[in-house]
């Protein structure tokens, strides 16, 4: 799930989601999950990009960029997206955070 490089974003202004969870032990389908939700995301009008990490301490961020709050509020009505949100809920989070940001300024260092 995690990208070798940092998502290539267009020139803002865009949004950020950002998500921070500490998993529960155990795999318990979650990394199937994960990839399948990083391969729906991408289809999914709007999308820009992700970026992942987890520690091994449980805490992971994963940082989805997106063109509009329109595109982000479609994504979360999305019907498989929605499932692995309860089974978030129920299964593979202890705890969480969603925050939704505008970049409104970007800068990077192209790789070597």
């Amino acid at each position: 799930m995690s990208p070798a490089s940092p998502a290539q974003t267009p020139e803002p202004p865009y949004y950020a989601v950002i998500f921070t969870s500490l998993r529960t032990p155990g795999d318990n389908g979650y990394g199937d999950m994960a990839d399948r939700m990083v391969a729906l995301a991408a289809g999914q009008p709007g999308f820009l990009g992700v970026e992942s990490a987890r520690g091994a301490d449980g805490l992971g961020i994963t940082v989805s960029y997106w063109r509009s709050p329109e595109d982000i509020a479609a994504w979360k009505a999305h019907a498989e997206h929605r499932e692995a949100q309860r089974l978030g809920h129920q299964q593979w989070y202890t705890q969480f955070e969603l925050r939704v940001a505008k970049v409104e300024s970007a800068r990077s260092k192209p790789p070597r």
